[in-house]
């Protein structure tokens, strides 16, 4: 073998060594996202039973890690779509507000500058779950979502 052959084997393979570092770095970095307030009994409880209904992969997006314990976030894929439980009622929203209903759960969505943010109304506790504009159309982690939400989180 040409000493040119093994410089470029030796590369390609060094390069697949790098690519799969960085593969396992970014499946051990979790995400930061701050906990909300803790939110009432009520609301914590079904934040607690809706973190363990959450499902493995958010619209083909794996779970991550996330830097606390906390059963109120969760978060999935890269860049990562943030589930927040316990929130407080938006500043924006209002009773005549439009919403987005997904399988029977109610979502009031906020645009921003790179994504949306969607927050349950009408539950005992407010989920919050922000999905960048990678993710579009933004709606759809929604979807892989309201079953747990309706399920764990129930209406006033």
């Amino acid at each position: 073998m040409s000493t040119r052959v093994r410089w470029v084997v030796a590369a390609v393979a060094t390069a697949t060594v790098l690519a799969a570092l960085g593969l396992v770095l970014w499946q051990e970095r979790p995400v930061r996202i701050t906990v909300p307030a803790p939110p009432p009994a009520d609301a914590a409880r079904a934040c607690a039973a809706l973190h363990h209904a959450l499902p493995r992969k958010l619209d083909g997006q794996d779970r991550r890690q996330v830097t606390t314990d906390s059963p109120l976030v969760a978060a999935w894929g890269d860049p990562p779509i943030v589930l927040r439980c316990g929130v407080p009622v938006p500043a924006a929203y209002q009773p005549t507000s439009q919403v987005v209903t997904i399988n029977g759960v109610d979502w009031f969505p906020e645009q921003l500058t790179r994504g949306y943010v969607f927050t349950t109304v009408g539950r005992v506790a407010n989920v919050e779950v922000s999905v960048p504009d990678a993710y579009a159309p933004e709606v759809n982690p929604l979807v892989d979502l309201a079953g747990a939400v309706a399920d764990k989180v129930p209406k006033r």
